[in-house]
């Protein structure tokens, strides 16, 4: 009984760690400060940090096998502009990841490539939509003609131009008519190839555009004041990154999709803003933002409505940069522009060592269990 009692545990304490969320680091390698660090350079550096991840919005096959020699995990993006080439030709697929992957693979552990990122964003200049499904299978297409199976293909999304509302999560579903159009045929293709659904989070944006959401809210601080109970589910939310998240999980549902992994591609908070108004643009707030972030997902507990709802969570960004127009200047980066880190935070998950721990420390504990069982049962024979 004792043995099953601690079998039980020990699988259960194992499943808790997987449900943790990697935390992961975006590199945009064109936007940084000229001239761009070595790739080796880089690819060092994030390795003592400790972060596994990382996603390349920008992966020049140089840098991509920089990380070769690392057990870091790649996630590649294929910007927007490719998107038209993709859709209308599979051959055009065929010769991207020959450049990108091909040689590079697997030694470099790439395991998830984005065609295409916030392509429905009203800010930009064309509209790549209509390209996004052929293109997107036109890659997946291409993979296995080349014999590779494990590298995931999915597009990112940004939140305020797919979610239709943050609260309450459960009145959340996708805007139309993208989604019918566009994110319900995606889904599908996601849960046929077993990918992930990619989508930006950036409390940030929606706190500056809500004066009623409470700076603690959207910092993960703890006081009596920072909830939001959902009417309709009763959960009770104590930050706003929880709360996006969970209205993209209820969105996907509604749809009949609620099975597919979500990874956040990119998610973070400015230490400075081009604009004097953004106020809460600063290091102090920044910083506050990550160590709650990575508390939060250390925690196990990514969002309350679906535990394992959330597999990743891509920290924007590595580098400060000047940014472009969409940026306004802003300082996203946990590193300066020469590379000297601004903030206090342990981005490591840590859940295999904690789960090697819990594992030892109740191993230990059914030692003395049944060492003492087995005493007191030995004095009561004898007596």
């Amino acid at each position: 009984m004792a043995s099953f009692l601690f079998l039980s545990l020990l699988f259960s304490f194992l499943h808790f760690t997987s449900s943790i969320p990697s935390i992961g680091i975006t590199y945009s390698s064109t936007v940084s400060p000229p001239p761009p660090p070595l790739p080796a350079k880089v690819s060092s550096l994030i390795s003592a940090l400790k972060i596994t991840s990382v996603r390349l919005p920008d992966p020049d096959p140089s840098l991509i096998k920089a990380f070769a020699p690392t057990n870091t995990s790649l996630f590649l993006s294929i910007s927007n502009s490719h998107l038209p080439a993709l859709a209308s030709n599979g051959s055009v697929a065929l010769s991207w990841l020959r450049r990108h992957v091909l040689p590079l693979y697997p030694r470099s552990k790439i395991s998830l490539i984005s065609v295409g990122n916030t392509v429905l964003d009203s800010t930009t200049i064309q509209d790549f939509s209509p390209f996004l499904l052929p293109a997107t299978r036109n890659l997946h297409h291409a993979l296995q003609e080349l014999g590779i199976n494990k590298i995931q293909i999915s597009a990112t999304f940004s939140f305020f131009s797919t979610i239709t509302t943050a609260f309450p999560p459960s009145s959340a579903v996708f805007q139309q008519p993208a989604g019918d159009l566009i994110i319900k045929p995606l889904l599908q293709f996601l849960e046929q190839t077993n990918s992930s659904f990619l989508i930006n989070i950036y409390p940030y944006n929606l706190f500056r555009l809500n004066s009623e959401i409470p700076i603690g809210f959207a910092l993960f601080q703890d006081n009596p004041f920072n909830f939001r109970d959902d009417p309709v589910t009763g959960i009770r939310y104590f930050n706003l990154f929880a709360m996006m998240a969970d209205a993209v999980l209820t969105a996907m549902a509604a749809m009949g999709y609620q099975n597919i992994p979500v990874v956040v591609a990119e998610t973070g908070w400015p230490s400075g803003g081009s604009q004097a108004e953004e106020v809460e643009s600063n290091g102090v707030y920044a910083e506050m933002y990550l160590k709650g972030l990575v508390r939060h997902l250390k925690s196990g507990a990514a969002t309350p409505l679906k535990k394992d709802g959330v597999a990743e969570v891509y920290v924007y960004e590595l580098m400060d940069h000047s940014g472009g127009d969409n940026e306004r200047g802003r300082k996203w980066g946990i590193l300066t522009e020469n590379m000297t880190m601004k903030y206090n935070v342990e981005f490591s998950s840590g859940a295999k060592n904690s789960g090697i721990c819990l594992v030892a420390i109740w191993f230990t504990n059914w030692l003395l269990i049944t060492s003492m069982n087995l005493i007191l049962g030995f004095v009561g024979i004898q007596g």
